[in-house]
Formats: structure tokens, sequence, C-alpha cells
């Protein structure tokens, strides 16, 4: 049995306990992600959403990806940390950002997604699957 992931924002007001390992591990170079993140990309990790144990309430906002579902990504009103996201059209799914793990070094990367939307200043490692878009799940 794997150990279980925990984390949150920076001020606590937000927790996370999940179990099972993640079904997918990206980082994404989409603007979205850009502009959330402050950088080049975000890094998430995608789990099944029945193993999720969820404290606190985030505030959010709905955002249309490219597939034309929505996207809802959540954030701490308090200290503005950006922490999980989740899918319209994949309920069954439940992705947290990499540095709102409480031990953010068990992040390991699967995929880069958006690389077409990605900047040359954004150093991703070449070594993984790259997709222009959002491969099919």
């Amino acid at each position: 049995m794997s150990e279980t992931y925990t984390g949150g924002c920076a001020c606590g007001a937000i927790r996370y306990e999940i179990s099972g390992e993640p079904v997918f591990s990206n980082d994404c170079q989409c603007r979205d992600c850009q502009r959330e993140s402050g950088t080049g990309h975000g890094s998430h990790l995608t789990f099944l959403r029945e193993g999720v144990k969820l404290t606190g309430e985030g505030s959010h906002w709905d955002m249309l990806a490219d597939s034309g579902n929505m996207k809802t990504r959540y954030f701490c009103a308090s200290c503005g940390t950006p922490v999980y996201l989740t899918f319209s059209a994949m309920p069954q799914f439940f992705s947290v950002r990499a540095a709102s793990l409480d031990d953010p070094g068990r992040y390991r990367p699967q995929v880069v997604t958006y690389r077409a939307r990605g900047h040359d200043w954004d150093k991703v490692d070449p070594a993984l699957a790259q997709f222009d878009r959002m491969p099919p799940m």
C-alpha cells in the first residue's frame, strides 16, 4: 500500500489527504497554468476523487478548457495559494498542484502537456514525453 499524499495551502486553511497513487502527473505549459503559477508551467498530480479527503473550502474560478469543458481552479482565499483543480467532464478526477504537497519531492512528472505554448526559457525535462496539447486520458 502506498503512503498517503498530504498537502494544502501555505496558511493551512485548506488541507488534503489522498490515498492511492496519481493516475497522471504532468508539467503543463498552457497559458492558464503559466498565469496561475507566475512562471512557465504548472505541475500537477491527478488522482481518483474517491481517495481524496479535503478540509477547508477553497475559493475558485471556472475557466473554459480547449476541449470546451469547464475546469475549476481552487485557491486559498486567505493566503492565495493555488491548491487543486476539478474538471466538469471528468468528475472522477482531482488534481493537486505539486507545490502544495507537504513533500513536493514526491512529485514525478510523466509528461509535458501544451508544449506548443511553452517558452524556450522554461526548461522542462527533455526526457519526458511531450504533447502539443492535452493527450487523451
